[in-house]
């Protein structure tokens, strides 16, 4: 049988069909990023005491992250008044009520413990089993750190702050050695109470923790 010399019928139109969807493979996409979902997991200092919501620490924080480019959510999990204990007790909890698993959870617990002279001891154990908690969900962790008040001593003081780094390194995670750091002390910083951080205080707060929040999350 004699071969056909024409062109298959529409063979123009296949080749333009390939070379359109060689050219939109080459095309380069722009990924879309990703909102990523920060649990701060505290006390009165996470919940934003005294404070408007927007000038809180939860809301400063995400507006910071979002102004360096990272979306991000800051989900607020401070409850004014919580020991670690208290904490714990509401962990599960707190995560379920969130609807997804936190990329990152910021613990930031145990000013409530010392203010109240409560054993250094018990404190690290309430921690301990936080920090477990998190390690069994895959969740990482960015611990924040807590100094004593003066009146209750160097040897409190000793037992008392040696809980973070100690259960930073049986659970590596990161640690801020100090979650008031630069405000603490600074009366222009701090609400009439001595104890709360006011805007500027806790604008300051978010400063010194953005790097370390963003190198969790990496």
């Amino acid at each position: 049988m004699e071969q056909s010399s024409r062109a298959p019928r529409y063979g123009w139109q296949g080749r333009l069909v390939h070379l359109l969807l060689a050219l939109a493979l080459a095309w380069p996409v722009q990924a879309v990023a990703r909102t990523r979902l920060i649990w701060a997991f505290g006390d009165s200092l996470t919940a934003g005491y005294g404070l408007p919501p927007a000038q809180g620490f939860t809301a400063q924080l995400e507006a910071a992250l979002n102004r360096d480019g990272m979306a991000a959510r800051v989900a607020n999990g401070g409850v004014a008044g919580d020991t670690a204990a208290q904490a714990r007790a509401r962990l599960l909890w707190g995560l379920r009520g969130l609807g997804a698993v936190p990329d990152l959870a910021i613990v930031e617990l145990g000013a409530n413990d010392m203010l109240r002279g409560l054993p250094p001891a018990q404190a690290q154990a309430n921690l301990d089993m936080i920090l477990a908690a998190f390690r069994a969900r895959h969740i990482p962790v960015l611990l924040a750190g807590m100094r004593t008040a003066p009146n209750l001593g160097p040897d409190y003081a000793h037992a008392f702050e040696a809980i973070y780094p100690t259960l930073a390194r049986k659970y590596r995670v990161p640690l801020y050695p100090f979650f008031l750091a630069g405000v603490a002390g600074q009366r222009a910083l701090i609400q009439g109470d001595g104890l709360h951080p006011n805007p500027k205080g806790v604008a300051i707060v978010v400063r010194g923790i953005v790097p370390s929040v963003k190198a969790a999350l990496r």
